[in-house]
Protein backbone atom coordinates (compact mmCIF):
# COMPACT_ATOMS: atom_id res chain seq x y z
CA UNK A 1 0.00 0.00 0.00
CA UNK A 2 1.25 3.48 -0.92
CA UNK A 3 -0.08 6.36 1.17
CA UNK A 4 -0.76 9.70 -0.50
CA UNK A 5 -1.97 13.08 0.71
CA UNK A 6 -4.08 15.60 -1.22
CA UNK A 7 -3.61 19.30 -0.50
CA UNK A 8 -6.79 21.06 -1.54
CA UNK A 9 -10.32 19.69 -1.86
CA UNK A 10 -11.77 22.03 -4.46
CA UNK A 11 -12.93 21.07 -7.95
CA UNK A 12 -9.77 19.20 -8.97
CA UNK A 13 -8.85 17.91 -5.51
CA UNK A 14 -12.27 16.34 -4.98
CA UNK A 15 -11.98 14.83 -8.46
CA UNK A 16 -8.63 13.26 -7.57
CA UNK A 17 -10.12 11.76 -4.40
CA UNK A 18 -13.10 10.49 -6.37
CA UNK A 19 -11.01 8.77 -9.04
CA UNK A 20 -8.61 7.15 -6.57
CA UNK A 21 -11.59 5.88 -4.54
CA UNK A 22 -13.86 4.71 -7.37
CA UNK A 23 -11.09 3.33 -9.61
CA UNK A 24 -9.34 1.52 -6.79
CA UNK A 25 -9.17 -1.85 -8.55
CA UNK A 26 -8.14 -0.38 -11.89
CA UNK A 27 -5.27 1.48 -10.25
CA UNK A 28 -4.23 -1.59 -8.27
CA UNK A 29 -4.01 -3.60 -11.48
CA UNK A 30 -1.81 -0.89 -12.99
CA UNK A 31 0.74 -0.61 -10.17
CA UNK A 32 0.32 -3.79 -8.13
CA UNK A 33 -0.30 -1.85 -4.94
CA UNK A 34 -3.21 -0.05 -3.33
CA UNK A 35 -3.09 3.76 -3.54
CA UNK A 36 -4.46 4.91 -0.18
CA UNK A 37 -5.54 8.47 0.59
CA UNK A 38 -4.26 9.03 4.13
CA UNK A 39 -4.70 12.80 4.51
CA UNK A 40 -6.62 15.59 2.80
CA UNK A 41 -5.58 19.15 3.64
CA UNK A 42 -8.27 21.82 3.57
CA UNK A 43 -9.39 24.62 5.88
CA UNK A 44 -13.04 23.80 5.28
CA UNK A 45 -15.15 21.04 6.86
CA UNK A 46 -16.52 18.17 4.79
CA UNK A 47 -18.60 16.15 7.27
CA UNK A 48 -20.61 14.41 4.53
CA UNK A 49 -17.57 13.16 2.63
CA UNK A 50 -16.89 9.39 2.76
CA UNK A 51 -13.31 10.44 3.55
CA UNK A 52 -14.33 12.85 6.33
CA UNK A 53 -12.05 11.16 8.89
CA UNK A 54 -8.96 11.87 6.79
CA UNK A 55 -9.27 15.65 6.57
CA UNK A 56 -6.79 17.85 8.38
CA UNK A 57 -6.12 21.57 8.62
CA UNK A 58 -2.46 21.05 9.53
CA UNK A 59 0.16 20.81 6.79
CA UNK A 60 2.65 19.56 9.38
CA UNK A 61 0.62 16.37 9.77
CA UNK A 62 1.37 15.59 6.14
CA UNK A 63 4.99 16.71 6.21
CA UNK A 64 5.87 14.72 9.33
CA UNK A 65 4.08 11.52 8.31
CA UNK A 66 6.78 9.22 6.94
CA UNK A 67 4.20 6.82 5.51
CA UNK A 68 3.01 9.50 3.07
CA UNK A 69 5.27 9.07 0.06
CA UNK A 70 3.34 11.11 -2.53
CA UNK A 71 1.66 14.49 -2.09
CA UNK A 72 -0.88 15.93 -4.55
CA UNK A 73 -0.97 19.75 -4.64
CA UNK A 74 -4.20 21.09 -6.13
CA UNK A 75 -4.65 24.28 -4.08
CA UNK A 76 -3.66 26.65 -6.89
CA UNK A 77 -1.65 29.87 -6.70
CA UNK A 78 1.82 30.06 -5.20
CA UNK A 79 1.07 30.95 -1.59
CA UNK A 80 1.24 28.65 0.36
CA UNK A 81 1.57 26.07 -2.42
CA UNK A 82 5.21 26.91 -3.21
CA UNK A 83 6.32 26.66 0.41
CA UNK A 84 4.41 23.41 1.00
CA UNK A 85 5.63 21.74 -2.20
CA UNK A 86 9.23 22.75 -1.56
CA UNK A 87 9.12 21.35 1.99
CA UNK A 88 7.58 18.08 0.76
CA UNK A 89 10.28 17.64 -1.87
CA UNK A 90 13.05 18.45 0.64
CA UNK A 91 11.55 15.74 2.88
CA UNK A 92 11.90 13.24 0.04
CA UNK A 93 8.19 13.07 -0.81
CA UNK A 94 7.25 13.04 -4.48
CA UNK A 95 4.83 15.80 -5.48
CA UNK A 96 2.19 15.88 -8.20
CA UNK A 97 0.55 19.19 -9.12
CA UNK A 98 -1.92 20.72 -11.56
CA UNK A 99 -0.72 24.20 -10.61
CA UNK A 100 0.48 25.96 -13.77
CA UNK A 101 1.37 29.17 -11.94
CA UNK A 102 3.61 27.24 -9.54
CA UNK A 103 5.39 25.34 -12.32
CA UNK A 104 5.79 28.42 -14.53
CA UNK A 105 7.31 30.46 -11.70
CA UNK A 106 9.30 27.84 -9.78
CA UNK A 107 9.60 24.75 -11.99
CA UNK A 108 13.38 24.82 -12.41
CA UNK A 109 14.00 25.16 -8.66
CA UNK A 110 11.52 22.45 -7.68
CA UNK A 111 12.82 20.03 -10.31
CA UNK A 112 16.35 20.59 -9.00
CA UNK A 113 15.25 19.80 -5.45
CA UNK A 114 13.45 16.66 -6.62
CA UNK A 115 16.63 15.56 -8.38
CA UNK A 116 18.74 16.15 -5.26
CA UNK A 117 16.29 14.25 -3.06
CA UNK A 118 15.79 11.40 -5.56
CA UNK A 119 12.03 11.96 -5.70
CA UNK A 120 9.65 13.17 -8.38
CA UNK A 121 7.96 16.44 -9.24
CA UNK A 122 5.32 15.80 -11.92
CA UNK A 123 2.80 18.20 -13.46
CA UNK A 124 1.01 16.67 -16.45
CA UNK A 125 -2.24 18.44 -15.53
CA UNK A 126 -0.64 21.91 -15.46
CA UNK A 127 -1.00 22.24 -19.25
CA UNK A 128 -4.07 21.13 -21.14
CA UNK A 129 -6.01 19.66 -18.22
CA UNK A 130 -6.80 16.10 -19.27
CA UNK A 131 -4.86 16.32 -22.54
CA UNK A 132 -1.64 14.28 -22.35
CA UNK A 133 1.15 16.62 -23.44
CA UNK A 134 3.98 16.73 -20.84
CA UNK A 135 4.57 12.99 -20.86
CA UNK A 136 4.38 12.62 -24.66
CA UNK A 137 6.83 15.49 -25.14
CA UNK A 138 9.18 14.10 -22.50
CA UNK A 139 8.99 10.46 -23.64
CA UNK A 140 7.23 9.72 -26.93
CA UNK A 141 8.80 12.62 -28.86
CA UNK A 142 12.20 12.45 -27.16
CA UNK A 143 13.91 11.35 -30.41
CA UNK A 144 12.81 14.59 -32.09
CA UNK A 145 14.46 17.96 -32.13
CA UNK A 146 11.47 20.19 -31.40
CA UNK A 147 11.41 23.24 -33.64
CA UNK A 148 8.15 24.80 -32.51
CA UNK A 149 5.27 24.42 -30.06
CA UNK A 150 2.04 26.36 -30.59
CA UNK A 151 -1.45 26.00 -29.35
CA UNK A 152 -4.82 27.10 -28.12
CA UNK A 153 -4.05 26.84 -24.42
CA UNK A 154 -7.03 28.51 -22.77
CA UNK A 155 -10.57 27.19 -23.05
CA UNK A 156 -12.26 30.37 -21.81
CA UNK A 157 -10.86 32.60 -24.54
CA UNK A 158 -11.44 29.92 -27.15
CA UNK A 159 -15.10 29.68 -26.11
CA UNK A 160 -15.50 33.46 -26.34
CA UNK A 161 -13.86 33.67 -29.77
CA UNK A 162 -15.91 30.70 -31.02
CA UNK A 163 -19.15 32.44 -30.04
CA UNK A 164 -17.97 35.57 -31.84
CA UNK A 165 -17.16 33.52 -34.94
CA UNK A 166 -20.18 31.21 -35.07
CA UNK A 167 -22.93 33.34 -33.53
CA UNK A 168 -21.76 36.88 -34.29
CA UNK A 169 -21.68 37.82 -30.61
CA UNK A 170 -19.59 40.77 -29.51
CA UNK A 171 -16.82 40.25 -26.96
CA UNK A 172 -18.72 41.52 -23.90
CA UNK A 173 -21.77 39.33 -24.57
CA UNK A 174 -19.65 36.26 -25.27
CA UNK A 175 -17.70 36.82 -22.06
CA UNK A 176 -20.90 37.14 -20.03
CA UNK A 177 -22.20 33.89 -21.54
CA UNK A 178 -18.92 32.15 -20.68
CA UNK A 179 -19.28 33.37 -17.09
CA UNK A 180 -22.92 32.27 -16.90
CA UNK A 181 -21.96 28.78 -18.13
CA UNK A 182 -19.06 28.50 -15.70
CA UNK A 183 -16.30 28.63 -18.34
CA UNK A 184 -15.05 32.01 -17.12
CA UNK A 185 -14.38 33.30 -13.62
CA UNK A 186 -16.15 36.36 -12.23
CA UNK A 187 -12.77 38.06 -12.60
CA UNK A 188 -11.67 36.76 -16.03
CA UNK A 189 -8.44 38.78 -16.26
CA UNK A 190 -6.05 35.80 -16.14
CA UNK A 191 -7.86 34.26 -19.10
CA UNK A 192 -8.83 37.17 -21.35
CA UNK A 193 -5.54 39.05 -20.86
CA UNK A 194 -3.54 35.94 -21.80
CA UNK A 195 -1.79 35.27 -18.46
CA UNK A 196 -3.08 31.70 -18.18
CA UNK A 197 -1.92 30.83 -21.70
CA UNK A 198 1.42 32.50 -20.96
CA UNK A 199 2.10 30.23 -17.97
CA UNK A 200 1.32 27.17 -20.07
CA UNK A 201 3.52 28.08 -23.02
CA UNK A 202 6.32 28.83 -20.54
CA UNK A 203 6.07 25.27 -19.20
CA UNK A 204 6.02 23.76 -22.70
CA UNK A 205 8.94 25.93 -23.82
CA UNK A 206 10.98 24.97 -20.76
CA UNK A 207 10.32 21.30 -21.42
CA UNK A 208 10.97 21.49 -25.16
CA UNK A 209 14.18 23.51 -25.02
CA UNK A 210 15.66 22.58 -21.66
CA UNK A 211 15.91 25.98 -19.93
CA UNK A 212 13.30 27.61 -17.74
CA UNK A 213 11.28 30.32 -19.46
CA UNK A 214 9.68 32.65 -16.93
CA UNK A 215 6.34 34.40 -17.66
CA UNK A 216 7.93 37.83 -17.32
CA UNK A 217 10.13 37.01 -20.34
CA UNK A 218 7.09 36.51 -22.59
CA UNK A 219 5.24 39.31 -24.39
CA UNK A 220 1.57 38.63 -23.71
CA UNK A 221 -1.55 40.07 -25.30
CA UNK A 222 -5.17 39.12 -24.60
CA UNK A 223 -8.36 39.16 -26.65
CA UNK A 224 -10.13 42.17 -25.14
CA UNK A 225 -9.43 44.34 -28.19
CA UNK A 226 -10.79 41.83 -30.72
CA UNK A 227 -13.88 43.29 -32.40
CA UNK A 228 -16.61 41.52 -34.31
CA UNK A 229 -15.46 43.41 -37.42
CA UNK A 230 -12.07 41.69 -37.13
CA UNK A 231 -13.76 38.29 -36.93
CA UNK A 232 -15.66 39.07 -40.15
CA UNK A 233 -12.54 40.23 -41.95
CA UNK A 234 -10.77 37.05 -40.83
CA UNK A 235 -13.58 35.00 -42.37
CA UNK A 236 -13.11 36.84 -45.67
CA UNK A 237 -9.41 35.99 -45.44
CA UNK A 238 -10.28 32.28 -44.99
CA UNK A 239 -9.04 32.44 -41.42
CA UNK A 240 -10.21 32.40 -37.82
CA UNK A 241 -8.91 34.35 -34.83
CA UNK A 242 -7.49 32.30 -31.95
CA UNK A 243 -5.46 33.19 -28.89
CA UNK A 244 -2.18 31.39 -29.52
CA UNK A 245 0.77 30.63 -27.29
CA UNK A 246 3.75 29.93 -29.52
CA UNK A 247 7.46 29.30 -29.13
CA UNK A 248 9.91 28.44 -31.89
CA UNK A 249 13.63 27.97 -32.03
CA UNK A 250 15.44 30.21 -34.51
CA UNK A 251 18.49 29.25 -36.55
CA UNK A 252 20.84 30.88 -34.03
CA UNK A 253 19.32 28.81 -31.22
CA UNK A 254 17.41 31.68 -29.64
CA UNK A 255 13.70 31.42 -28.85
CA UNK A 256 10.88 33.48 -30.32
CA UNK A 257 8.02 33.20 -27.83
CA UNK A 258 4.74 35.08 -27.55
CA UNK A 259 1.10 34.87 -26.49
CA UNK A 260 -1.23 36.87 -28.73
CA UNK A 261 -4.37 36.67 -30.87
CA UNK A 262 -3.53 35.40 -34.34
CA UNK A 263 -5.38 34.87 -37.58
CA UNK A 264 -5.04 31.17 -38.32
CA UNK A 265 -5.75 29.88 -41.84
CA UNK A 266 -8.72 27.53 -42.11
CA UNK A 267 -6.35 24.86 -43.41
CA UNK A 268 -4.50 24.75 -40.06
CA UNK A 269 -5.13 21.82 -37.73
CA UNK A 270 -5.76 24.38 -34.98
CA UNK A 271 -8.43 26.32 -36.88
CA UNK A 272 -11.33 23.98 -36.11
CA UNK A 273 -10.65 23.61 -32.37
CA UNK A 274 -13.65 25.38 -30.89
CA UNK A 275 -15.46 26.25 -27.69
CA UNK A 276 -13.73 25.18 -24.45
CA UNK A 277 -11.40 22.71 -26.18
CA UNK A 278 -7.63 23.11 -26.34
CA UNK A 279 -5.23 22.06 -29.08
CA UNK A 280 -1.44 21.90 -28.91
CA UNK A 281 0.79 21.39 -31.93
CA UNK A 282 4.34 20.11 -31.51
CA UNK A 283 6.53 20.43 -34.59
CA UNK A 284 9.39 17.90 -34.55
CA UNK A 285 12.11 17.26 -37.09
CA UNK A 286 11.23 13.55 -37.35
CA UNK A 287 7.48 13.44 -36.80
CA UNK A 288 6.47 16.72 -38.39
CA UNK A 289 3.35 18.23 -36.82
CA UNK A 290 1.69 16.31 -33.98
CA UNK A 291 -1.48 17.77 -32.49
CA UNK A 292 -2.93 17.01 -29.06
CA UNK A 293 -6.63 17.84 -28.63
CA UNK A 294 -9.18 17.69 -25.84
CA UNK A 295 -10.80 19.50 -22.94
CA UNK A 296 -8.26 21.75 -21.31
CA UNK A 297 -10.01 21.98 -17.95
CA UNK A 298 -12.78 20.46 -15.89
CA UNK A 299 -12.97 18.39 -12.73
CA UNK A 300 -12.50 14.84 -13.98
CA UNK A 301 -10.33 15.48 -17.08
CA UNK A 302 -7.80 17.41 -14.97
CA UNK A 303 -8.05 14.98 -12.06
CA UNK A 304 -7.44 12.11 -14.48
CA UNK A 305 -4.10 13.65 -15.48
CA UNK A 306 -3.20 14.19 -11.82
CA UNK A 307 -3.93 10.57 -10.93
CA UNK A 308 -1.87 9.39 -13.91
CA UNK A 309 1.08 11.27 -12.40
CA UNK A 310 0.37 9.67 -9.01
CA UNK A 311 0.55 6.26 -10.68
CA UNK A 312 3.84 7.27 -12.30
CA UNK A 313 5.19 8.26 -8.88
CA UNK A 314 4.15 4.92 -7.40
CA UNK A 315 6.02 3.14 -10.18
CA UNK A 316 9.10 5.30 -9.52
CA UNK A 317 9.21 5.36 -5.72
CA UNK A 318 12.75 4.01 -5.63
CA UNK A 319 13.98 5.55 -8.88
CA UNK A 320 13.60 9.11 -10.11
CA UNK A 321 11.64 9.63 -13.32
CA UNK A 322 13.73 11.83 -15.59
CA UNK A 323 11.83 15.06 -16.15
CA UNK A 324 14.10 18.05 -15.90
CA UNK A 325 15.20 21.43 -17.17
CA UNK A 326 17.72 23.92 -15.86
CA UNK A 327 17.20 27.50 -14.78
CA UNK A 328 17.16 30.12 -17.51
CA UNK A 329 17.45 33.82 -18.25
CA UNK A 330 16.04 36.00 -21.00
CA UNK A 331 19.39 36.01 -22.83
CA UNK A 332 18.27 33.23 -25.16
CA UNK A 333 14.90 34.89 -25.94
CA UNK A 334 14.64 37.54 -28.64
CA UNK A 335 12.69 40.75 -27.86
CA UNK A 336 9.17 40.42 -29.27
CA UNK A 337 9.82 43.56 -31.33
CA UNK A 338 12.35 41.57 -33.38
CA UNK A 339 9.94 38.72 -34.11
CA UNK A 340 9.16 38.31 -37.80
CA UNK A 341 5.46 38.39 -38.62
CA UNK A 342 2.93 39.59 -41.12
CA UNK A 343 0.05 41.62 -39.74
CA UNK A 344 -3.64 42.12 -40.41
CA UNK A 345 -4.43 45.83 -40.12
CA UNK A 346 -7.89 47.43 -40.16
CA UNK A 347 -8.02 51.18 -40.78
CA UNK A 348 -10.48 54.03 -41.17
CA UNK A 349 -10.00 57.02 -43.46
CA UNK A 350 -12.17 59.62 -45.14
CA UNK A 351 -10.56 58.86 -48.50
CA UNK A 352 -10.26 55.11 -48.81
CA UNK A 353 -8.40 55.07 -52.15
CA UNK A 354 -5.78 57.56 -51.02
CA UNK A 355 -5.34 55.71 -47.72
CA UNK A 356 -4.89 52.38 -49.50
CA UNK A 357 -2.26 53.88 -51.81
CA UNK A 358 -0.49 55.30 -48.78
CA UNK A 359 -0.54 51.88 -47.08
CA UNK A 360 1.01 50.34 -50.21
CA UNK A 361 3.66 53.04 -50.27
CA UNK A 362 4.56 52.46 -46.61
CA UNK A 363 4.28 48.65 -46.33
CA UNK A 364 5.01 47.50 -49.86
CA UNK A 365 3.13 44.56 -51.36
CA UNK A 366 0.03 44.42 -49.15
CA UNK A 367 -2.94 42.06 -49.62
CA UNK A 368 -6.35 43.68 -49.50
CA UNK A 369 -9.19 41.84 -47.70
CA UNK A 370 -12.45 42.47 -49.51
CA UNK A 371 -15.88 42.61 -47.90
CA UNK A 372 -19.17 43.81 -49.36
CA UNK A 373 -20.83 44.67 -46.04
CA UNK A 374 -18.37 47.30 -44.84
CA UNK A 375 -18.65 51.08 -44.84
CA UNK A 376 -16.75 53.07 -47.48
CA UNK A 377 -14.35 54.57 -44.97
CA UNK A 378 -13.01 51.24 -43.59
CA UNK A 379 -10.71 48.69 -45.18
CA UNK A 380 -8.27 46.00 -44.09
CA UNK A 381 -5.07 44.52 -45.47
CA UNK A 382 -2.28 42.10 -44.62
CA UNK A 383 1.32 43.26 -44.60
CA UNK A 384 4.38 41.39 -45.87
CA UNK A 385 6.39 39.60 -43.18
CA UNK A 386 8.82 41.84 -41.32
CA UNK A 387 10.07 42.58 -37.81
CA UNK A 388 7.27 43.70 -35.50
CA UNK A 389 9.18 46.87 -34.61
CA UNK A 390 9.17 47.83 -38.31
CA UNK A 391 5.41 47.24 -38.49
CA UNK A 392 4.95 49.53 -35.49
CA UNK A 393 6.97 52.28 -37.16
CA UNK A 394 4.99 51.97 -40.37
CA UNK A 395 1.68 52.04 -38.47
CA UNK A 396 2.82 55.32 -36.93
CA UNK A 397 3.45 56.68 -40.42
CA UNK A 398 -0.14 55.79 -41.32
CA UNK A 399 -1.42 57.55 -38.23
CA UNK A 400 0.66 60.62 -39.09
CA UNK A 401 -1.26 60.82 -42.37
CA UNK A 402 -4.60 60.85 -40.50
CA UNK A 403 -5.28 57.20 -41.30
CA UNK A 404 -6.81 55.78 -38.13
CA UNK A 405 -5.58 52.24 -37.35
CA UNK A 406 -8.49 50.47 -35.64
CA UNK A 407 -6.89 47.10 -34.99
CA UNK A 408 -3.89 44.90 -35.73
CA UNK A 409 -3.59 41.12 -35.41
CA UNK A 410 -0.67 38.84 -36.20
CA UNK A 411 -0.97 36.29 -38.98
CA UNK A 412 -0.21 32.84 -37.59
CA UNK A 413 1.11 30.48 -40.25
CA UNK A 414 0.51 27.28 -38.27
Amino acid sequence: MVSVAIMGHGVVGSGVAEIITTHKNKLFNSVGEEIYIKKILDLREFPDSPLADRFTKSFDEILSDREIRIVVEVMGGTNPAYDYVKKCLLAGKSVVTSNKELVAKHGAELLAIAKEQNCNFLFEASVGGGIPIIRPMNQCLVANIVDEVAGILNGTTNFILTKMITDGMNFDDALKLAQDLGFAERNPEADVEGHDACRKICILASLAFGKHVYPEFVHTEGITKIALEDVKFAESYNSVIKLIGRVKRLEDGKLDIIVAPMMIPNSSQLANIDYEFNGIMVRGDCTGDVVFYGKGAGKLPTASAVVADVVDCVKHLKTRKYLFWTDGTDENIIPYTQSQTSMYIRVKSQNKDVAYSKAEEIFGNIKSIERDDVTNDVFAFVTPEMAYEDIEKKIQLLENDNINVLSQIRIGNL
